[in-house]
């Protein structure tokens, strides 16, 4: 009896090790649009929301998620209230403070950020500039990260594309996915998220769906939810938020968060959207 015990132990001992490091390959990522806090929304006005978004990460807490329309003020107020979270980027209007931020946002208690950039979806991506026959400045946000449960690293990217300009939404994306592979030589695996303002279906896409994998398509558990509810108007298929990965070896869930946080029935006019991924 002694005997299968030891046996028992000594299998325990070498097992547990290695189902720790599966859960800690896993890597939970978000994306939100937050919805600029300038926006005259009436009862749905940031000051009415912000503490649902706090109550959301409190709840979900990603490792990494990127936020869309985001003004200064509330990127701060984030950071003083979620503060297990720090975050990176600039305004889109001059590189600085002025206008809309694709910020990144990562949990320093499992994530450490490498180095950072922005660039504008232009033909001169290194100043703030308009492009193609966009409406609008559109930037790409992204940060190389080293998980500090397993060393590994990563790349994320957040981006908001136009709503208007059909060719500024398709060279934005191929622009975005090229430069991060000009400076990845070593070929990390890479998170994309944001809000793309077009439906899965649409043509903008096809080149991106043949270098990366939707985690709403592939993930093993998933939904077809709209992500974008404009306050309780939205069609049922407004499907224009997305989380694309490439170089991970699986997506377990994707879940577009509808929960009510706060007592409010919408924290946004886009609902989050997350995905866990395995290394």
């Amino acid at each position: 009896m002694r005997k299968y015990l030891n046996m028992i132990i000594v299998a325990a001992a070498f097992l547990l090790p290695q189902f720790a490091s599966a859960q800690n390959a896993e890597l939970k990522v978000m994306s939100y649009n937050i919805r600029m806090g300038s926006a005259n929304d009436g009862t749905n006005s940031w000051v009415y929301r912000c503490g649902g978004t706090i109550e959301m990460l409190e709840d979900q807490m990603p490792d990494v998620f990127g936020v869309q329309e985001a003004l200064k003020d509330q990127l701060d107020f984030i950071k003083e209230f979620a503060d297990n979270y720090k975050w990176v980027g600039v305004g889109r209007d001059d590189g600085k403070k002025a206008g809309e931020y694709m910020a990144i946002f990562w949990n320093k208690k499992t994530m450490k950020l490498i180095d950072w950039g922005t660039f504008w979806l232009s033909e001169t991506p290194n100043e703030p500039s308009m492009g193609w026959d966009a409406a609008c400045m559109r930037t790409a946000t992204w940060a190389l990260m080293k998980d500090k449960r397993t060393g590994k690293r990563f790349y994320f990217v957040n981006t908001h594309l136009d709503h208007v300009g059909v060719e500024a939404r398709k060279n934005g994306l191929k622009l975005i996915v090229d430069s991060i592979a000009e400076i990845n030589p070593e070929g990390y695996p890479m998170v994309l998220t944001g809000d793309f303002n077009i439906k899965p279906t649409a043509a903008e896409l096809k080149d991106l769906d043949s270098r990366m994998k939707s985690a709403r398509k592939f993930a093993s558990k998933t939904d077809s939810h709209a992500t974008f509810n404009n306050w309780g108007k939205a069609k049922a298929d407004e499907i224009i938020d997305y989380i694309y990965y490439s170089g991970f070896s699986s997506c377990l869930e994707y879940q577009t968060v509808t929960k009510k946080y706060y007592d409010r029935k919408f924290i946004s006019d886009h609902y989050p959207i997350a995905a866990r991924l395995i290394f």
